[in-house]
Order: C-alpha cells, then structure tokens, then sequence
C-alpha cells in the first residue's frame, strides 16, 4: 500500500505516482464541437502524462445538460447515458493507445455520481484502462453509502481511493468524522488485498464545482487523521 496526494503527502512520491486531473465538461448535442476541444485537452493531458511518467489520468464522467432557457426541468440521466458512453470510449480508447488509465471519480453532479451509474459505466465499457477512484464524502453528498454499498460495487475496478469524509448533511469533515465509516473501510481494503493509493483531498476550508482547498493546517489534520485511522487498524505505512 501506498499513500499519496496531490498537495502534501504522507509519503512524497514520484511525479510517475500521481494521476494529472482533467475536468469533464458539460454535455452539449453531439455535432456542436465542444467534444472536440474536449478532445484536444484530453490529449494534451495524455501528452503531460507521458512526459511526467505517471500512469493515470483523473477524470470525469461530464456535467449533465442544463434545464431549458424557459425554466423546464434538468433532462433524466437515462436520456444522455449514451452520449456519455460515447465520449468516454473514445477516451478510453485513446488512453490505451498511449498505455495509459484514465480513474473515472464519483464527483457530485456529474452523469457518474451514484453507485448504480459508476458501475454502469465501468460495465458497459469494459476496458482495463478505465477504473474507478472511491471518493466517500462524494457519494454521501449524494445520499449515496460509500461503505459497504459503493465499495461493493465498485471493487472489481478500484485503484484509488480519496481519503475524504462528510457528515450526512454533506458537509466535509476528516475521515473518521463523518458517515463514511472509514476503519471499516480501511480493515476492508486491507482485507481485499487492496494495493492502490489513499490520496488526501480533504476540501476543508472551501469545495466548489471546479476546486477544493484546505490550506497547510486543515490539510496538517487531514493527514493527521488519517495516520490515526491507519495506526488504529494496524496497517503499516511509510
């Protein structure tokens, strides 16, 4: 086991261990052209990826259609399902051409935020370069159980794990604070063999759409926490 994070880790790894993030944009109908500026960020991602050495591209599964100018209501998830599949096969397909994993995160809002849509897309498109990051407080924002249920599901595809936690009213807090049951969750990976990352993104200070922050001291108690719930199951980290 590894523990790693983008900001401060526990253990400084090498640039080749820690996944470049490319936000999924709002779906737009297909023909607009907005996937293919998609399209050239993505590769100029893989382009990054290669040039730092590191395996993984951290992404997301786009941002729903919005509501019609005249007030009517956001559009079902099962009508834009397609086009989601869609895009992200062409992704994943350009990801293993260039030996590279795309880690598909359960990011509120977007299509993939449930547990029954991650493992949709993960099932229907079936490839080994795409897999899926465990985000807890994520799925509790969404009235979701990260543990046992989203664990469950996502198992098969799991290499990376967002040490994160929220209370039930969503609000974000250190893990072992919040609902997410996180000492089961870690004697659980533990038990499963699991040999992925634990990456702190604790988002204690301010979360919003497109960015998270915690600042030195907040993210000092994250990583605190986080050894705590290590040493308190027993599982040795470096």
């Amino acid at each position: 086991m590894a523990c790693t994070s983008r900001h401060a880790p526990i253990r400084r790894l090498p640039c080749r261990d820690s996944p470049l993030r490319l936000r999924g944009r709002d779906l737009a109908p297909p023909g607009d052209g907005s996937f293919d500026e998609h399209l050239h960020r993505f590769e100029r991602a893989i382009t990054v990826a290669r040039a730092f050495q590191t395996p993984y591209i951290r992404i997301f599964s786009f941002y729903p259609p919005a509501a019609s100018a005249a007030g009517g209501a956001a559009p079902a998830p099962s009508s834009y399902r397609d086009e989601v599949l869609r895009r992200l096969r062409e992704m994943t397909a350009r990801a293993r051409a260039a030996n590279i994993v795309l880690l598909h995160e359960n990011e509120k809002d977007i299509y993939g935020d449930t547990i029954a849509r991650c493992r949709d897309l993960h099932e229907s498109c079936a490839d080994e370069h795409l897999r899926a990051v465990l985000d807890p407080a994520n799925f509790i924002q969404c009235a979701q159980e990260p543990y046992p249920e989203a664990y469950e599901a996502l198992h098969p595809w799991l290499s990376y794990v967002h040490v994160k936690d929220a209370l039930s009213d969503g609000h974000v807090v250190v893990a072992g604070e919040g609902v997410a049951r996180w000492p089961e969750l870690l004697r659980r990976l533990r038990a499963d063999g699991y040999d992925g990352f634990l990456s702190l993104e604790p988002h204690l200070a301010y979360e919003g759409r497109f960015q998270g922050f915690s600042g030195v001291e907040l993210f000092g108690q994250a990583s605190q926490a986080l050894q705590r719930l290590l040493q308190e199951v027993d599982w040795e980290y470096t």
